[in-house]
């Protein structure tokens, strides 16, 4: 297979510098063959023979040529004043004006189409005033149109392949920036899905011990008076064992297949939560000793799945850190449906001095606080949690309700 000059350095096999000093080699040797084989119209009635001013014209446009991409001015100066010097020693053939139209070519391709007019004006110009002092008056007014034609040519092609050039390189990085934000992109999603299955296991656990700890206290505390009280325990204990299994089990099967297939397939890409299991949480948490007392305004309605997982583990989440950290006896929650939202409030009735350091022991063994603020944010919700004037800790939740009915 025949590789071009073009193709090697676009592969990057040949170096512009080489495959320019190639050409100005290839261009002088062109013109001195062209000019010892007669080719082409001649120069004068009576040539001169070829010497070393010849020779050292020829070398001057190769050189030219050599630099043209580094010095494209200084190339084309250098390239317009070669045949009118050739000319003016009688040198035999033509050929030597078509090297100013590789300069001409050349600075419109790298500098610019006004680059490229302004150099082919005088290139244009040049030639003609160099044709002239070879053919005289009479015959200057019928080569003017094709220099005119062979400068436009050459200046047209080369802002052509500017452009082309130019676009091609814009593409190119628009699409590297478009590649760079596709990884980005896909490096935030994996960390986001990280993050939430983090949480997710965070509050499957962290309720899942909690409650069995609270649990197995009962039992062992009661299994000599009320064998009774310490058998419902360990019954309880195996329930949230059970449910706690089914929902890691739920997460372990995310990690292990695709997303898309998993969504395709009708399998959860989170474990199975919402409101509809609140009543199941209440009665974990009060067999677990603590009393809930539910309200529940306005008209409750279907939500949206993330906020109805959302609010389900905050909920969850906080009555977990009142097992664990608060000493109450008693919780408030409130559940406020209002036409664009949902309000949580979680109330305990945790000792004044316990409320204050509720907050820093939940934070201290854990991300759970920080994890509900995460999701309520993630739902351009708010959370706060802190303790309330009047005695304990509170944690309420605004949850946005999109689309409302």
């Amino acid at each position: 297979m025949v590789i071009t000059v073009r193709e090697a350095v676009r592969r990057g096999g040949l170096s512009p510098v080489v495959a320019d000093a190639g050409l100005g080699v290839g261009v002088a040797a062109g013109l001195l063959a062209a000019a010892v084989a007669g080719v082409g119209p001649a120069a004068a009635a009576s040539p001169a023979p070829l010497d070393a001013g010849a020779v050292a014209l020829a070398a001057a446009a190769a050189a030219a040529v050599a630099v043209r991409r580094r010095y494209p001015i200084a190339a084309l100066l250098v390239l317009n004043a070669v045949p009118l010097v050739w000319f003016l020693g009688a040198y035999p053939g033509r050929l030597i004006t078509l090297a100013p139209l590789i300069g001409c070519y050349t600075l419109a391709a790298h500098q610019g189409w006004r680059w490229g007019v302004a150099g082919a004006v005088p290139t244009a110009l040049i030639q003609i005033i160099a044709i002239r002092v070879v053919l005289g008056d009479a015959e200057t007014a019928g080569v003017v149109p094709e220099v005119a034609l062979l400068v436009a040519t050459a200046g047209s092609a080369g802002a052509a392949v500017g452009y082309n050039r130019a676009v091609l390189a814009a593409t190119r990085a628009r699409f590297a920036r478009e590649a760079r934000s596709r990884e980005e992109r896909g490096r935030r999603i994996a960390a986001e899905e990280r993050l939430r299955i983090a949480r997710e296991l965070h509050d499957v656990f962290g309720h899942t011990m909690a409650t069995i700890s609270v649990q197995a206290g009962v039992g062992l505390h009661v299994i000599e008076q009320r064998p009774g009280q310490a058998r419902e325990a360990l019954t309880t204990i195996k329930k949230i064992c059970d449910e706690g299994l089914t929902d890691v089990k739920t997460i372990l099967g995310i990690l292990r297949t695709d997303t898309s297939t998993a969504e395709e397939a009708g399998q959860p890409r989170a474990p199975r939560g919402g409101l509809d299991r609140l009543s199941e949480l209440l009665d974990t948490a009060e067999a677990a000793g603590l009393r809930v007392e539910l309200t529940v305004d306005g008209d409750p309605r279907r939500l949206p799945a993330p906020v109805d997982l959302a609010a389900y583990r905050i909920v969850q989440e906080a009555l977990t850190n009142v097992l664990r950290h608060a000493g109450a006896r008693t919780v408030r929650l409130t559940l406020g449906h209002e036409p664009a939202r949902l309000l949580i409030r979680i109330h305990d009735d945790g000792p004044g001095t316990g409320a204050d350091t509720h907050h820093t022991e939940a934070e201290q063994h854990g991300h759970g606080i920080d994890g509900m603020r995460e999701r309520a944010r993630a739902l351009s919700g708010r959370l706060t949690a802190a303790p309330h004037p009047d005695g304990g800790f509170e944690v309420c939740a605004e949850l946005p309700v999109p689309n409302p009915r």
